[in-house]
């Protein structure tokens, strides 16, 4: 992706146009109604930086998956209701037809600095499959195209990709902040970098682990995913999750990052339990000594410790995935300390420090630390999708614009 060949809206005059602005709605909900506003309130930047500016902006989403039908329970109607309480200067007007016809007399009248939300694309099945005519009927009711779904940039679907094809497209101020926050990590990073992978299996973060150990000059894995590399190295581990059958991949990616002199960080030692449940009873150990009825759960005091030694001679970090179990008290200790001193340094010396993925960023906001790093981002596959070092469909079209 040549990523110098993004336009921003910035750049654009949208003045009397109308903006299809490319956004995720597709937010928690509870009981018909919003329940994690997260992603609305971060929205609002770009909605007021438009309207200001005379567009009229028209917000489109998918919302769940109804999988090409016209499903009720997946209508953009109650997000579109809660939006219109959070946007300020104008009335946020929800226009669920997505006949052309009807759609384009319902949009005449609409005036400068007004804002539509359109109905769920993912009724249409042209909308998953990148259909040709469904990417022209979307297009028609538009001037200027602005993608702001970072998180969505991964798919190659109409809204996403199929469009740029069609109108001026450009790239919104919340997918520019995204971009420039990875590229401040991985891009022309400030040096020295660690980046931190956790979760649970090695097999679903390989392509990501091979990426990042030739970006990274340090490397450390958590969360269950270590155990698999303990037990790659001779370490019994228990009861602990473990994925047995990719040690010969675990020991490939230990040389790999010995080729390239990226420094490997596994646990010194670790919290054991006799079960994976809120107040189980449990002891600290060296890694070297897990007894065979135990499971690990957490990274020891002495583990922690040594990264926040660490993390201090860097002075960037990425962060995706939790060093624990973080979601059962009391497994979150490592995560949460760590999480703090990340903070801390980002406040007190300026270490960069960027963080994604949906486990990363609830563990974030239990430390109640997430106000306090460089950038924490929302997105998901597309997060790990770009820490794999794929090209996003969303941003590539972008480029070609």
């Amino acid at each position: 992706m040549d990523l110098s060949k993004l336009k921003s809206i910035e750049t654009a005059d949208v003045a009397g146009k109308r903006v299809l602005v490319r956004a995720d709605l597709n937010v928690p909900m509870r009981d018909g109604k919003v329940s994690d506003d997260t992603r609305l309130v971060r929205l609002l930047p770009s909605i007021e930086n438009l309207t200001t500016r005379g567009a009229v902006v028209l917000l489109v989403s998918h919302f769940g998956r109804p999988k090409g039908k016209i499903m009720p329970e997946y209508s953009l109607q109650p997000v579109a209701a809660h939006l219109d309480k959070l946007v300020t200067g104008t009335d946020v007007a929800f226009f669920e037809t997505w006949d052309i016809g009807e759609l384009q007399k319902q949009l005449a009248d609409r005036p400068e600095g007004s804002v539509v939300v359109l109905e769920n694309l993912r009724f249409d099945p042209g909308e998953e499959a990148n259909a040709p005519a469904f990417v022209e009927k979307i297009s028609s009711v538009a001037d200027i195209f602005v993608n702001d779904a970072f998180s969505a940039s991964h798919r190659a679907h109409a809204s996403i990709a199929g469009i740029p094809g069609h109108l001026p497209a450009y790239a919104g101020p919340l997918l520019m902040a995204e971009i420039n926050a990875l590229q401040s990590a991985l891009g022309q990073p400030k040096r020295p970098v660690a980046a931190l992978v956790g979760g649970a299996k090695v097999s679903t973060k390989i392509p990501v682990l091979t990426h990042l150990m030739e970006k990274v000059d340090v490397l450390i894995i958590g969360g269950g995913m270590a155990n698999t590399f303990l037990f790659a190295q001779g370490y019994e581990v228990g009861t602990s999750l473990c994925e047995k059958e990719f040690k010969d991949t675990a020991r490939d990616i230990l040389a790999r990052a010995d080729e390239l002199k990226t420094r490997i960080v596994l646990p010194s030692d670790v919290v054991v339990a006799e079960a994976f449940a809120e107040g189980s009873p449990n002891t600290v150990c060296d890694r070297a000594h897990v007894p065979e009825d135990r499971m690990i759960l957490d990274v020891g005091p002495q583990s922690v410790t040594a990264l926040t030694d660490l993390l201090s001679e860097c002075e960037t970090i990425l962060w995706n995935g939790p060093l624990g179990a973080f979601e059962i008290a009391p497994f979150g200790e490592g995560t949460f300390q760590f999480a703090r001193e990340v903070a801390r340094q980002t406040g007190e010396r300026g270490l960069v420090s960027v963080a994604g993925g949906g486990d990363t960023v609830a563990a974030l906001n239990a430390a109640g630390v997430t106000d306090q790093f460089s950038y924490v981002s929302t997105a998901g596959g597309a997060f790990l999708e770009w820490l794999e070092g794929r090209d996003l469909p969303g941003i590539v079209a972008l480029t070609r614009n």
